[in-house]
This record gives structure tokens, sequence and C-alpha cells, in this order.
């Protein structure tokens, strides 16, 4: 019926992906890459981050969990946590500040256009890279809507455009699958107290960040582009 939406079966998306994992391949060699700055927003809540799955709870071989006290399973936690948002750009070159998003504020085009993008991302940038760098952004609706596109095509000397760049793919994003693994890890070294702690540690482990790790990252993008192409997408 041509009134409902065409949605993709898993096929077809696995060779658009592939396709588009092909083409990241081939207009970026090795030569370019050290001029790409790559970007991403993430939330770090007060609470430290808790994954369930690693949880083993040892009891008597047979017994159901039926069988095991409420308490020793009952886990808690804050449901509303309160947060930071943050954002950053790294490349082979250097890394911007850690840029911290204001309390409550949702990151529509126009805060990404007029705030991150003009106030913070593209000026230090440009301070580290000079006149030639290549832009990077993932696939949010901010970051593809019409104007974003047109302001960093008059005020980037290159970008990877959306129609490019696979959609769901932190595996091909350095700050994605290595920077903010290893500086959660960091942060929550020290338990966190408050949201203003939080932000103090942010800071404090992003000013020791050290270049290695960036670096290290960055080279692993083509080897990953290949990766995905070796499994069709």
């Amino acid at each position: 019926n041509p009134s409902f939406p065409f949605f993709k079966d898993g096929f077809q998306q696995r060779r658009s992906h592939l396709d588009l994992r092909k083409l990241l391949l081939r207009d970026y060699p090795q030569s370019k890459v050290d001029f790409i700055w790559f970007t991403d927003e993430k939330i770090f809540t007060v609470a430290a981050p808790k994954n369930a799955q690693n949880d083993r709870l040892y009891v008597s071989a047979g017994t159901r969990k039926k069988q095991v006290p409420a308490a020793r399973l009952l886990k808690t936690r804050s449901t509303f946590t309160k947060s930071v948002m943050v954002s950053v750009g790294v490349s082979s070159l250097g890394a911007t500040d850690l840029i911290l998003i204001d309390p409550g504020v949702k990151i529509n085009g126009a805060y990404y256009r007029d705030v991150l993008l003009s106030q913070h991302l593209l000026p230090a940038i440009r301070a580290m890279s000079g006149e030639f760098f290549i832009f990077q952004q993932d696939s949010a609706p901010a970051h593809r809507a019409c104007e974003t596109v047109e302001m960093l095509r008059q005020n980037a000397p290159a970008f990877i455009p959306p129609t490019l760049w696979p959609p769901n793919s932190p595996d091909l994003n350095p700050v994605d699958y290595k920077i903010w693994g290893v500086l959660q890890e960091r942060v929550y070294k020290t338990r966190i107290r408050d949201v203003n702690h939080l932000k103090e540690r942010l800071i404090e482990e992003w000013s020791s960040f050290d270049q290695k790790i960036i670096d290290g990252s960055i080279r692993q993008w083509r080897k990953r582009l290949r990766a995905c192409i070796s499994v069709d997408g």
C-alpha cells in the first residue's frame, strides 16, 4: 500500500551499510584520516553506570530463582539520577576542550548550530587545524537537519555528509568506541557526590587525557571499516 512508509528489510539495510562503509574507505584514505575531527555527545550520570549482566549470584546446584530470598535478588538505584551532557571533538591534531551542555537543554538543530558548532566546536577545531580539516558527526536528527548541513557547507572546509555516514554506527566513531569508555572508567574511580562534583571530575580527567589514546583509536578507524566490510556491512 503506497500510503504506508517503506521500511528496508534486514538484508537491504546490511547492503546499504556495506555500501556506505565502502565509500568511506574509498573517499577517506589514510592521508586524509589525520585531518578528520570526530565529534560526539554523551550523558554522564551522578550514579556510576552499572552493567547488571555482569552480576552473578552463587547458590547450590538445582536451586530455582523463586527459592532464593528476595533480599539477595533485590537491587535499588536512583531511576532519575542527575546527569551532565558533554560534547567533544578529537583528531590526530589534538582535542577540543570538554564542552558542558547547559542543564535541561535539548540538543535540537538550532542549539547544535548556534551553540555547539558556532561557539565551541568549529572555532576550537579551526584554531588547531588552520584552514583545512574534515568535520565528522553522526546521523542524529540535529546533525542531519538541512540547516545544519548547509551551515557546515559554508563554515567547514570539508565534512562527511550524513548521506555518507551509516546510521547507528558507534563502531565507526573513535569517540564512541574508545574515548568515552576510557573517560568514563577514569571519572568513576572516585565516588561522585553530586552534579558539580561530576563536572569537576569530567574536566579534571579530560584535561589530563593522553593524546596517544586518541591517536590509537583513530588508527583503528580504517581497520574497523574493513572489518565491517568483511562481514557484509
